[in-house]
């Protein structure tokens, strides 16, 4: 994906298992956008995830009910993809892709749509929507492009996360169960850390550290697998190697770059919150 995305250059993955969908939405979208370029099609949710992870589209239509993964369990492996390798001009900050979900008028949804970051289109795709849905990701993709903060009337409402936790378990009829203990390495033993004493969670590429405010422990679960395990509302993710206790965030700064910084309540770590993330703390 281009960091720097102009809108009149962006590009889009389509996902929905009805072909007539995909057309109907194509033409539609050629209507409204001439300029976007639908890069691919996908006909269920994991061929999606292949195919962002491959062409690393700016923007990404996922219909919410298909077979295999669902545009919801699709999205969720989406903003957890590795960013591309360095040699492809990328960097470890590249954003996730806007997220679009189709779907059939869904009331519950609907209202999660409307205060998360993710923006959704009714089926069949109504133009009026559709144009609303376009400004939106257009104004955030040129707030992006020009280093600016993503325009109030199009900046999201909640984190990604925590809307897709809230999505799922709408689907899925049932609410979601969360970790409670965390079993990790602190030094030659073992130990059970609360996760309510936990301040933050760090990744690299074989570990994940896990800070509280007395202990620095160790475990092999990656950021992707503990976002899906975390309460959304308890903690944010602020960067695709970290995670952060919400009640432990003491304050948001600027370093002389422009990034945000998160400081933590009982430690000395500053913590980078990438681009993809910016939308939690509005106007800093």
């Amino acid at each position: 994906m281009n960091t720097d995305v102009n809108p009149a250059q962006a590009r889009a993955v389509l996902a929905d298992d009805e072909r007539l969908m995909r057309e109907q939405l194509r033409a539609r979208l050629a209507e409204v956008w001439p300029e976007l370029e639908v890069v691919a099609e996908a006909r269920n949710g994991l061929e999606a995830v292949e195919l962002v992870e491959l062409h690393r589209p700016d923007v990404v239509f996922l219909d919410i009910r298909m077979p295999g993964l669902t545009g919801v369990e699709a999205a969720r492996r989406i903003a957890q993809l590795p960013a591309p390798a360095a040699e492809d001009g990328a960097d470890d900050d590249a954003p996730v892709p806007e997220i679009v979900f189709i779907t059939a008028y869904d009331q519950y949804a609907v209202e999660a749509f409307e205060q998360g970051v993710a923006d959704y289109v009714l089926k069949p795709a109504e133009r009026e929507r559709l144009e609303r849905t376009v400004a939106r990701i257009r104004s955030r993709l040129a707030a992006r492009a020009e280093g600016r903060d993503v325009p109030a009337d199009a900046a999201p409402g909640v984190p990604l996360q925590q809307l897709l936790h809230q999505l799922q378990g709408r689907l899925e009829g049932s609410p979601p169960r969360y970790l409670q203990w965390i079993q990790a390495t602190v030094g030659a033993s073992i130990q059970m850390i609360p996760v309510d004493d936990v301040l933050f969670f760090i990744s690299d590429e074989k570990y994940t550290r896990v800070q509280t405010a007395q202990t620095e422990a160790l475990i092999r679960k990656p950021i992707k697998e503990l976002v899906d395990e975390l309460d959304p509302k308890q903690f944010w993710q602020i960067h695709r190697s970290t995670l952060v206790a919400v009640k432990a965030i003491a304050g948001v700064t600027r370093d002389l770059r422009g990034r945000q910084i998160v400081s933590v309540r009982g430690h000395p770590e500053r913590l980078e919150v990438s681009r993809s993330y910016n939308g939690l703390f509005k106007g800093m």
